[in-house]
């Protein structure tokens, strides 16, 4: 089940005369091949690491928010090699807890909220995470974009988690026109294929730190050239 839905603007700008229609499956098959040697997602590298439970994946996003990938995925595996069960978690006191995620952005409120969150997964839902969108919002801490990854990676729900890469890359091909991540996350629910939700932020977190970047993008070399309207964009490489 989606969010709640803020009003959406137009989703699409028409085609430029020197630009093809937009095509998503040709644009993911090229995205594919563009990230096959970068770094993945910090989630998705979790998930490939063998912790893609949704216990884990919850924890891991909130983890990070506001977090650089690289310094998200060596905190999480380090707190997950003492603590990767709802037990496990709550066993733990918030001290040391705050100290496994230090490096991460804000390690005081977020053990506080993991320990908030694990205590009410194993008393108010037997020790199985909620798996819907309304469930994981009820926590503390716990917005969208987390809800919409765990639900997507560790569940294999359809969802689209918009971050800032997700939202910044959607509105520059101009396949939509949106604000904010949570407009972005609506509209594009309304033109992005299902089979597509999860992917796009695996695709785009970390082709928007590589090539799509929020200043100067590498338009020069992106595979997306001929079909993104470059909305925005005033100074590229």
């Amino acid at each position: 089940m989606s969010a709640p839905q803020a009003s959406v603007s137009a989703p699409a700008r028409p085609a430029a005369p020197d630009k093809r229609p937009f095509d998503y499956d040709e644009a993911f098959r090229r995205l594919r091949v563009m990230l096959a040697d970068r770094p993945k997602a910090a989630m998705f590298e979790l998930r490939d690491r063998g912790h893609g439970t949704p216990f884990e994946q919850l924890v891991a996003s909130l983890v990070s928010a506001r977090t650089r990938d690289e310094v998200t995925t060596p905190v999480c595996l380090r707190l997950f090699a003492v603590a990767r069960t709802v037990a496990e978690m709550v066993a733990l006191d918030e001290p040391t807890l705050a100290g496994l995620l230090h490096g991460a952005t804000f390690p005081e409120p977020k053990a506080r909220d993991i320990l908030a969150l694990s205590r009410r997964i194993l008393d108010e839902h037997g020790g199985v995470v909620p798996e819907t969108m309304e469930g994981l919002m009820a926590f503390r801490g716990v917005g969208p974009k987390i809800a919409a990854l765990t639900l997507g990676v560790a569940f294999g729900r359809a969802a689209i988690a918009v971050d800032i890469h997700v939202h910044r890359i959607a509105n520059r091909w101009g396949v939509i026109a949106a604000g904010t991540p949570e407009r972005s996350m609506a509209a594009m629910e309304a033109v992005l294929p299902r089979r597509y939700w999860v992917e796009i932020n695996e695709r785009l977190v970390p082709f928007g730190k590589f090539v799509c970047t929020g200043e100067r993008p590498r338009c020069s070399t992106c595979l997306l050239l001929d079909m993104c309207r470059q909305v925005g964009v005033t100074a590229a490489r």
